[in-house]
């Protein structure tokens, strides 16, 4: 398992290379092909017994962030998203800058405040980040426009629960490490792709399809936990420790029929625990493979995980487990999974 190493890693979308260069490392003597595409894309092959089909397996690198886009006089800096960042968790966070700087994101004392104000969240041009220094003349000399920024949550784990940041999607990634890890071969021709920019487009997914053909995908997500106290019962997606969650449709695609009940056949074959994902919100990266060229037949299997796209999120690590059980038991069934 290498959720502290992936997570502690800073990897916002456009600036994967840490994260990449991380896997590559871990990876390369366990596969036959390693190689790293135009836009950033880490693809990985073992060759199958019968090499029949070629299967993409797809976490994707990247996660939510910011950048610099203006230093101030006062040696304040404006910044911008970077993905889906509810404005809520900003304020007082402590964030870093280039994998380097420490900064915190400021925001008006609540004491002086209008009470209206206190109501509704600030925008993010009302916040900046301050970095120490006193003029813009300072500050241009530790960071520029364009500078990436990213939280600085650590890797915690305890009573079969780890929170840290960026579970959405590093917990894929770490899946298929460890799948490739198992060093185990399989009938088909498995890809593993772990994929860029999925947080600001599915961009690197499209380039991945253009590449290999594959006959089919699966993706490996972290998806959101509903079972938070604010939430009634009928608005929850899924619940940590009730095993990986499959998707049967989201924003943009309706899952394969063919793939996502083989999925759920297997998960019953193996007596591995599963839940159906309940809300269709959100999209990954299977809508762009099954979309892209002529078309893939694509899965989703995610991992729970409260609070996605904040400082902190919590993962079940049983659920986290089983989902590396489940996508093994797909690749050693060979020709019979998705017939």
């Amino acid at each position: 398992m290498y959720l502290k190493q992936l997570t502690e890693l800073d990897g916002v979308s456009g600036n994967e290379e840490k994260v990449r260069k991380f896997i590559e490392k871990e990876i390369e003597k366990y596969v036959d092909e390693l190689k790293v595409d135009i836009l950033g894309n880490l693809i990985a092959c073992k060759k199958g017994t019968k090499s029949k089909r070629k299967i993409v397996i797809a976490a994707h690198m990247d996660e939510v962030g910011f950048m610099v886009t203006n230093v101030e006089d006062d040696g304040m800096l404006c910044f911008a998203p970077v993905g889906g960042v509810e404005t809520q968790v900003m304020p007082g966070k402590v964030v870093r800058i280039n994998g380097e700087i420490p900064g915190v994101i400021g925001f008006k004392a609540i004491h002086i405040q209008e009470r209206d104000q206190i109501l509704k969240p600030p925008s993010v041009d009302q916040m900046r980040i301050y970095i120490g220094a006193k003029s813009k003349e300072e500050a241009s000399k530790m960071v520029k426009i364009g500078d990436y920024v990213s939280f600085t949550t650590g890797y915690h784990q305890e009573n079969g629960r780890a929170t840290g940041k960026a579970f959405d999607d590093r917990a894929g990634c770490s899946v298929l490490m460890d799948i490739i890890t198992l060093d185990n071969r399989y009938e088909d021709d498995v890809y593993f792709a772990f994929l860029v920019q999925e947080e600001v487009g599915l961009r690197g997914s499209a380039v991945v399809v253009e590449q290999i053909h594959p006959d089919i995908a699966i993706v490996i997500e972290g998806t959101t936990a509903g079972d938070d106290p604010e939430l009634p019962s009928y608005q929850w997606a899924t619940h940590l420790g009730e095993g990986p969650a499959v998707t049967f449709m989201h924003r943009g695609y309706v899952i394969n029929k063919r793939v996502y009940e083989s999925i759920l056949k297997l998960a019953e074959k193996y007596s591995i625990p599963y839940q159906a994902k309940r809300r269709t919100a959100g999209g990954t990266d299977a809508a762009r493979f099954a979309r892209t060229g002529a078309g893939t037949a694509a899965g989703v299997i995610s991992v729970p995980a409260r609070y996605i796209h904040s400082p902190v999120s919590m993962i079940d690590l049983n659920d986290y487990k089983n989902t590396v059980l489940l996508v093994e038991k797909i690749l050693e069934e060979g020709e019979a999974f998705a017939k």
